[in-house]
């Protein structure tokens, strides 16, 4: 078996837990499952996108979150991204032989999402999703911003979410997790062409 082929054949998982004053997060990821897994963070809506990340990624994550909910979601929405994003570093190791980059549209209705997507370790968002009412249920339509800004800045990679098409903010929102998801499942996968990173500086 060559290096390569041996690289393919590593566990891709990992485990993170982080507390603070404001929230209590553990996070167990393998990049190479079947989307299986519970997520619990006392957010409905949140844990319902992070549902849509994990099985159209192909992901196997468990998640479980406590905050400051009384106070509003602000806090437990950004750490949820700053674990995740965590966890999405220590599992992608160092990166040697992946696709690296990727891009996804995916529809919901009328609204359509755009994920493209870099796994390299240089952060930045380039956000384009608009809303049209503040909130569903207990989350804040500003804080999917917060999330993918903390996902994005701490795993990390470079990541554009542009929307296409849309009027309901639910449609929008959960076609761009679904978007991002597609896309990263492709990202992750490794190319046996590949020598080292994919990369002319020989390192991401």
């Amino acid at each position: 078996m060559s290096n390569q082929e041996k690289i393919t054949k590593q566990e891709r998982k990992s485990k993170i837990e982080r507390r603070t004053n404001e929230t209590s997060i553990t996070c167990s990821l393998n990049l190479d499952g079947t989307g299986q897994g519970i997520i619990v963070t006392g957010i409905p809506f949140f844990d319902h996108m992070l549902n849509q990340l994990k099985r159209h990624s192909f992901i196997d994550l468990d998640l479980s979150a406590s905050g400051d909910l009384e106070i509003d979601s602000h806090h437990t929405v950004e750490d949820v991204g700053i674990v995740l994003g965590l966890a999405f570093k220590e599992a992608l190791g160092e990166r040697i032989g992946i696709v690296r980059y990727a891009n996804s549209k995916v529809p919901l209705d009328e609204a359509c999402v755009e994920s493209v997507l870099d796994l390299c370790t240089r952060p930045f968002i380039y956000y384009d999703l608009k809303f049209n009412k503040e909130k569903i249920n207990n989350f804040e339509l500003e804080l999917n911003l917060e999330f993918w800004k903390a996902f994005a800045f701490n795993a990390p990679f470079t990541l554009h979410l542009r929307q296409i098409s849309g009027i309901n903010s639910h449609h929008i929102i959960e076609a761009g997790f679904k978007a991002f998801a597609i896309a990263f499942d492709h990202a992750k996968q490794f190319d046996l062409r590949i020598q080292g990173s994919r990369s002319t500086k020989g390192a991401m």
